[in-house]
């Protein structure tokens, strides 16, 4: 089985990484803050979540409470694809996360609970969720801000 978990832990880290040349690299660096700042604030908040025991990662790559290969490929990556194609049309973007993130805390937090890499304990998959959709909406409204001040373009996609 601990065999099983380094592969889910690798592909998860590894796979999104493969995609970056279809991605491009202006898109890269145009979504890089706001994919930045969503993992970092996800790894801070993991921090506190293993404390409190809102939830146990038990990664077989990275010890300790912050499942990098999670958040340095599947969502840091992940995160550049769905600004890439909904970046600029506020409601698609809302529905494409409503859906990534339903399957995020279902069926992908119990194959990784099956597979004992990650477990929801004091925290419910609907409350994870529900907090998910918000922080989508909130790193929106920051794409929308880093766009205003370093392209100086004005508000895309709110509304449209």
């Amino acid at each position: 089985m601990n065999k099983i978990k380094i592969i889910f832990s690798l592909a998860q880290l590894i796979l999104p990484w493969l995609t970056l040349p279809r991605l491009g690299k202006r898109t890269f660096y145009r979504f890089l803050p706001v994919s930045s700042f969503i993992c970092l604030f996800l790894g801070a908040l993991s921090v506190i979540a293993n404390k409190r025991k809102w939830w146990i990662n038990k990664n077989p790559l990275f010890p300790g409470p912050v499942d990098l290969s999670y958040l340095l490929g599947t969502y840091f990556i992940g995160t550049m694809w769905i600004f890439k194609f909904n970046y600029g049309n506020f409601s698609r973007y809302v529905l494409i996360n409503i859906a990534l993130d339903w399957i995020n805390a279902y069926p992908f937090f119990y194959i990784s609970k099956l597979l004992g890499i990650f477990k929801l304990q004091k925290m419910r998959s609907r409350s994870w969720f529900y907090m998910s959709v918000l922080l989508a909406i909130i790193i929106y409204a920051i794409q929308n801000q880093v766009e205003k001040s370093i392209f100086g373009t004005k508000e895309r996609g709110m509304g449209t």
